[in-house]
């Protein structure tokens, strides 16, 4: 018998001996007694680690942070402007940052099927222990920056065949990290980015379809709640949590159910959690207000303000894409429109995700940091917090991309140029060496269904993502898996190391923007 369970059952008898009932009094105090005793016997057989609970009356005191007015204030009452990187990658895994094709569960399933179940256990084990550690979070507070955005799948704590379940170690890494920030003075916001059913139609959501079917199903929405609400009961006192990213970019095609929806879970999250901060994105991918019809206490509201100029197909800056011309002045007023909500409210705003992609090209990739210093200034002057994406990937976006040399980078680097060639990741490649392809489909569907304008981004758009990155993509994924047939122990160990703080390559000129050393 478990030691704990021993001496609290023992304690039970030896206390229901001595308070033997002889009057109705002395029957109640005993049936008190023993319910208080079994809750104590059953919250001391826990084998759950509890995270290190730091309360409103410890030294850290002045770090808990709340809304006044149009402002993030702490304790002392001094503004606290967010400002950081998104995580993406560890707790939630994505195409062109992890190196795979197609969406996270397609990739694991793969990746299970080749490698067997314990060596897929120790590979993903020694991953996460590797993706962010203590120097990681040192390098963050070395900046100035004082954020780091935890996107989080819903695979991590549940299975969908065991849906309320709490996976044994769900939270393991999720407190690590949380735990290294808070020591270096960093704060963390818990993003959840991918939902049952799917909140949105892309990749980043862990969806291997084009449908959010997540609005279309009740179940779907309980269970997120239900998460929602064991997260804010583990996070409810830590002080360096600033908050609850409730929905990573919402995309409800009827653009009428997000909204109630945030209320649901408002009102469970406020019965457990009253305290911390709640941050709400935008319908349409964090860009769409127009159905929020109140605001709400101690609430921060979230879009996510990528610039056209800095996607994979951008054109020159200042110059045209497409048959827009922008300059620094268009990127003004398209945040200001995507902010409208926000400042006519006088309510809290902070761009949850914003930053240019590269292209490895001079020329092209001086425009992108252009537009990053552009959409920092306006930034500064609206007074606004803001979470770059992105941390570490593979040299698209993020400030540290993997050394070339890591065991992970030899074993995938052919298959990432492959990849790019195919067109197979929405974000970080283009079309253009299967036009061939592309061009009949778009030819076909201009004449026979001019019309046809699906939700989000029109025709054009949802050919592309039918073909390159949902039946390329996925006929990529064996490849992709492949490449791990046969590893030894050792060799899958190492391939995970190679994603420490030690083996990646800082991109200088962006540390220098994002610290404000180049305005």
């Amino acid at each position: 018998m478990n030691q704990g369970i021993l001496i609290h059952t023992n304690l039970y008898k030896m206390i229901s001996l001595y308070f033997k009932p002889k009057t109705i009094m002395k029957q109640t105090n005993c049936f008190l007694l023993s319910a208080v005793l079994i809750i104590f016997l059953f919250s001391g057989c826990s084998d759950i680690k509890q995270p290190k609970i730091l309360n409103k009356n410890s030294s850290t005191n002045g770090a808990w942070l709340k809304v006044s007015g149009d402002q993030i204030i702490n304790q002392k009452g001094d503004t606290v402007y967010l400002r950081g990187f998104g995580l993406g990658g560890m707790l939630h895994f994505e195409n062109f940052i992890n190196g795979y094709p197609s969406n996270e569960e397609t990739m694991r399933d793969g990746l299970l099927e080749v490698l067997g179940e314990e060596k897929y256990n120790l590979f993903f084990d020694n991953f996460l222990k590797s993706y962010f550690t203590e120097p990681d979070a040192e390098y963050i507070h070395s900046l100035g920056l004082n954020l780091v955005r935890i996107p989080i799948n819903y695979h991590l704590f549940e299975d969908d065949m065991n849906p309320r379940v709490i996976k044994e170690g769900a939270f393991e890494h999720l407190d690590r990290v949380i735990e290294l920030c808070a020591k270096n003075q960093i704060y963390t916001i818990i993003d959840l980015h991918a939902l049952p059913g799917f909140q949105n139609q892309h990749w980043h959501s862990d969806n291997p379809t084009h449908r959010a079917l997540f609005w279309k199903h009740k179940d779907f929405q309980d269970r997120v709640l239900y998460l929602w609400e064991v997260i804010a009961e583990r996070y409810k006192n830590q002080p360096w949590v600033a908050g609850y990213d409730l929905i990573n970019e919402p995309a409800d095609p009827t653009g009428e159910k997000v909204f109630p929806y945030y209320k649901r879970l408002r009102d469970a999250i406020r019965k457990i959690d009253p305290d911390h901060i709640l941050f709400l994105e935008g319908d349409r991918y964090a860009v769409d207000f127009s159905k929020f019809t109140e605001v709400w206490d101690n609430v921060v509201y979230t879009n996510h303000d990528y610039a056209i100029p800095g996607f994979i197909y951008g054109g020159d800056y200042p110059g045209y894409t497409g048959n827009r011309y922008f300059d620094k002045d268009t990127l003004d007023r398209d945040f200001l429109e995507k902010s409208e909500f926000m400042f006519s409210r006088h309510v809290p705003l902070w761009v949850g995700e914003f930053g240019p992609v590269y292209t490895g090209n001079t020329v092209k990739d001086e425009m992108r940091y252009h537009v990053l210093k552009d959409q920092l200034a306006y930034y500064r002057k609206y007074k606004v917090s803001w979470c770059i994406w992105l941390y570490k990937d593979m040299g698209l976006q993020a400030i540290m991309h993997q050394n070339e040399n890591t065991p992970y980078m030899k074993l995938v680097s052919a298959f990432l140029s492959k990849k790019d060639s195919l067109g197979a990741d929405r974000w970080g490649s283009t079309d253009k060496n299967i036009r061939q392809v592309i061009q009949p489909l778009e030819d076909l569907f201009n004449k026979e269904f001019a019309g046809y304008n699906p939700y989000p981004n029109g025709q054009q758009n949802k050919i592309n993502l039918l073909v390159r990155h949902i039946l390329i993509a996925e006929a990529l994924v064996p490849e992709y898996c492949e490449l791990f047939r046969g590893l030894s122990e050792k060799e899958l160990i190492e391939l995970a190391q190679s994603f420490r703080f030690e083996n990646y390559v800082k991109r200088e000129r962006l540390e220098d923007i994002l610290t404000g050393r180049e305005k």
